[in-house]
């Protein structure tokens, strides 16, 4: 059975470049009918908050990417000392004791040498005696002790991917305070839960390779590994600095519809067009993984906009009555508000504007040449509340008063009513005004 993982640290809010690695292999799972498991990978005890940890729940679940069960890493801290035991009793994992000092100015010299910097393992020519000394005087980390041969397979998105392992240091499994790292977790726990498909960032391809001999050396069965390219910004620039503002939460709470940026992401750097999908499932089933192309991709906050506006604009009252009744818009004028202005705004957020409109009246927008006319006009309007007849009657009073007729007539007076150029139909927008418009 084909069964996906998504591995989140719990020391901060999802953003947008995580979804990347949630979405798609949660859709290789529900696609081929399999499970999709979230594992929370909290083995830094100092910086895992349950907060975030309930925020990425949260997250997921405001998406609709649900998952088949939840693990945490914080409790198979026995199966992890486990594999160290094995690893160690076949001779795979080493113990060092340089300091963090000491390891880069080896890497500086190497380069200056022109080698590449990768670690010497000088550890393992420590006798008993100098590891016991060492072990007196400091701390200690233990490296996996890679084969020195090619590290070859076939990845869901690059292709045919070949890497020396000659050229990669050997990698750090446990840190000097005992912590274990992600990469041995990992390879325990995708070993353990069966695991048959990872997709993950770019940056993680050497780490695959690492992984791979990991697998391998524990008998466990290697996955089917693809890397997604990492996003930059829309004029390529790196989007590192910039993830803070783009967390799931932050665009929740400005209004995105999920399906918009489910929709976005589930083709941004395919070759398949973005296509707005109005259900989860949907994003599932026109899912592929082999559209998708190595180079980097472009994420556009602002692409979000026009595909939320597309999705409200279909959706009913019900799927926002919240929202709407927290606005403090009274319950008999929901239906119609919602209706009204749903085709004009971008995101959930824009619906307190409108009805501050409505609520407390807007501030006009009236050309000097205009201001006698409106004035006149508003002296020939009633006060609120009004029908669905008002507008009518109203501008048919104003032409007949004024002789005004066509843009002339009806510009200035949204201008007046609504402080806008564009948005709904007068018609619609008078009888959701709680107040005469001020002149």
């Amino acid at each position: 059975m084909t069964t996906t993982r998504f591995a989140p640290s719990p020391t901060g809010y999802l953003h947008i470049g995580n979804l990347r690695a949630a979405l798609f292999n949660y859709a290789i799972a529900r696609g081929q009918g399999g499970q999709f498991v979230l594992r929370i990978d909290d083995t830094d005890p100092e910086r895992s908050k349950q907060e975030y940890i309930d925020a990425i729940q949260e997250d997921l679940t405001w998406l609709g990417l649900t998952w088949d069960r939840i693990e945490y890493q914080s409790k198979r801290l026995d199966r992890y000392d486990a594999a160290k035991q094995r690893l160690i009793d076949m001779g795979r994992l080493y113990e060092c004791f340089e300091t963090p000092v000491e390891l880069d100015l080896k890497r500086k010299k190497q380069l200056n040498m022109g080698k590449p910097p990768v670690y010497d393992r000088a550890a393992l020519a420590l006798s008993d005696d100098e590891k016991d000394a060492l072990r007196a005087e400091r701390g200690s980390h233990w490296r996996f002790k890679l084969d020195h041969k090619r590290i070859e397979w076939t990845d869901g998105i690059i292709g045919n991917i070949s890497i020396d392992a000659a050229s990669v240091s050997d990698p750090v499994l446990f840190k000097n305070d005992g912590q274990i790292l992600y990469t041995l977790a990992s390879v325990v726990d995708d070993t353990e839960m069966g695991i048959t498909n990872v997709v993950r960032g770019s940056d993680h391809v050497t780490n695959t390779a690492t992984q791979i001999q990991m697998i391998e050396a524990l008998g466990g069965t290697v996955p089917s590994f693809a890397h997604h390219s990492l996003l930059t910004g829309p004029q390529g620039e790196a989007l590192s600095k910039r993830l803070g503002t783009l967390s799931l939460r932050d665009l929740r709470a400005r209004g995105v519809a999920p399906m918009a940026v489910l929709s976005l992401m589930a083709r941004l750097g395919s070759s398949e067009p973005v296509e707005l999908r109005q259900d989860v499932s949907d994003v599932v089933d026109g899912f592929d993984l082999e559209k998708f192309g190595s180079a980097p991709t472009k994420f556009d906050e602002a692409d979000l906009d026009p595909l939320t506006a597309r999705f409200l604009a279909a959706q009913p009252l019900s799927v926002v009555a919240d929202r709407v009744a927290a606005l403090g818009v009274p319950d008999a004028l929901a239906e119609r508000f919602w209706t009204v202005v749903r085709d004009n705004i971008a995101s959930l957020d824009e619906m307190s504007n409108w009805w501050a409109v409505f609520r407390d009246g807007a501030k006009p927008q009236i050309v000097e040449e205009d201001a006698d006319f409106v004035a006149q006009a508003l002296g020939l309007l009633g006060d609120a509340p009004y029908d669905d007849e008002t507008w009518s009657a109203w501008t048919s009073a104003v032409k007949e008063a004024t002789g005004r007729k066509g843009k002339g007539l009806f510009m200035p007076l949204r201008h007046a009513v609504t402080g806008r150029t564009r948005g709904p139909e007068m018609a619609d927008v008078m009888p959701l005004l709680q107040i005469k418009p001020k002149g």
